[in-house]
């Protein structure tokens, strides 16, 4: 199969993904507004539904922006740049794809982006795998 076949099988991955997600959230959504709709309880029962409640809104909110990513994936493939690296502009190999569909840099620009800017309080994962001390466990 060449990489225009696959790129087109990653595009219908990627709309049943969107479709998929769009349904759920549609869902969790409905049933945040029924919860409320069903009136007071006790204070342990308004303090369980407040915990769900924030578990709710996280899921949804890690969701919405993996939603965002897919749109913006659909759009990439109508403007014909799906599939290259942001960065060197090199195509993304179809490994990386297949497992991110909604990628935007090759593996070796995202990793000197994350080297750049790593999230507070997150380890740098390449940097953890380089560190020779691993090898001496």
């Amino acid at each position: 199969m060449g990489r225009k076949d696959a790129l087109a099988k990653l595009r219908d991955v990627l709309v049943l993904r969107r479709d998929a997600m769009r349904k759920a959230m549609a869902g969790d959504l409905s049933s945040l507004q029924e919860l409320r709709d069903q009136g007071p309880g006790d204070m342990l029962d308004a303090a369980v539904d407040t915990a769900q409640d924030e578990l709710n809104s996280q899921l949804l909110e890690v969701e919405s922006r993996e939603l965002t990513q897919i749109e913006e994936a659909l759009e990439r493939l109508r403007q014909g740049t799906f599939g290259q690296c942001e960065d060197c502009e090199k195509p993304i190999p179809l490994k990386r794809l297949q497992a991110i569909p909604y990628a935007t840099e090759c593996i070796e620009c995202k990793r000197k982006s994350e080297s750049r800017s790593p999230v507070l309080g997150l380890p740098t994962w390449n940097r953890v795998f380089d560190n020779a001390e691993i090898d001496s466990v």
